[in-house]
């Protein structure tokens, strides 16, 4: 479940900020990471974690990207600095994959985005990041970080022959959003709805016609549903 982007490994599209590379301490060790530096008044912070390093998901993924550009480019009006990073035993993380135990990588990050730039923030995921961020930000491993709103991109409630129910996010009364594609394999809509009715307001589930899970051909549109949203929850 990947689809990688080489260009994001310098940001530095029209419009775009720079990006540089910062270490941040994991439960498993180093993680590797990118910044991409905000404007200096950013009245937020934004983490956005990337899909399954076993089908060769990286903080490269061209989903990962895009939406990072939602959050930082200024064409899009927020301006935000963003951390993207590489889970463990991804890149040049250390560690070893494990599937469940990068929730402690997704607070790690928390941790140093929250550090570095003290204020809120907002959490983002693309497939498994998406789980590992609603987990970490939700679950009951959950740290208390001042997220202020989380966006689950191609969340995946049916994979590798096993369903997905995110039972925890009943008592989560962070605002949610849920963008996925219309056709994505890996989150049938029918499966998709019960996990958002049964999510804690507020909560809202955005189906993009006609894409996949990768919203291949409809990165586009997958960036506007997340901004409109954005300046709908966070004003």
């Amino acid at each position: 479940m990947n689809d990688t982007i080489a260009a994001s490994r310098t940001s530095t599209r029209q419009g775009s900020l720079r990006s540089r590379s910062v270490e941040l301490t994991g439960p498993a060790g180093r993680l590797e990471a990118l910044l991409n530096g905000g404007a200096p008044d950013a009245a937020f912070a934004a983490l956005v974690c990337h899909p399954n390093p076993e089908y060769g998901g990286t903080m490269h993924n061209k989903v990962v990207y895009h939406a990072m550009r939602v959050f930082n480019a200024p064409e899009w009006g927020f301006g935000w600095p963003v951390l993207r990073f590489n889970f463990r035993g991804t890149g040049r993380s250390e560690g070893k994959r494990d599937g469940k135990a990068e929730v402690g990588d997704v607070l790690a990050a928390l941790d140093w985005l929250e550090r570095e730039f003290k204020r809120p923030m907002v959490a983002a995921g693309f497939s498994f990041g998406s789980a590992m961020a609603l987990w970490a930000c939700c679950g009951p491993e959950k740290a208390s970080h001042d997220v202020r709103a989380l966006i689950a991109l191609g969340l995946p409630t049916h994979a590798d022959g096993r369903d997905y129910r995110y039972s925890f996010l009943r008592t989560a009364t962070i605002p949610k959003l849920f963008v996925s594609g219309e056709r994505d394999a890996f989150g049938p809509q029918a499966q998709l709805a019960e996990v958002t009715a049964a999510a804690a307001d507020p909560k809202r589930l955005v189906l993009i016609p006609g894409a996949d899970h990768f919203f291949t051909g409809h990165l586009e549109p997958m960036q506007k549903a997340l901004a409109g949203w954005l300046k709908e929850q966070l004003p």
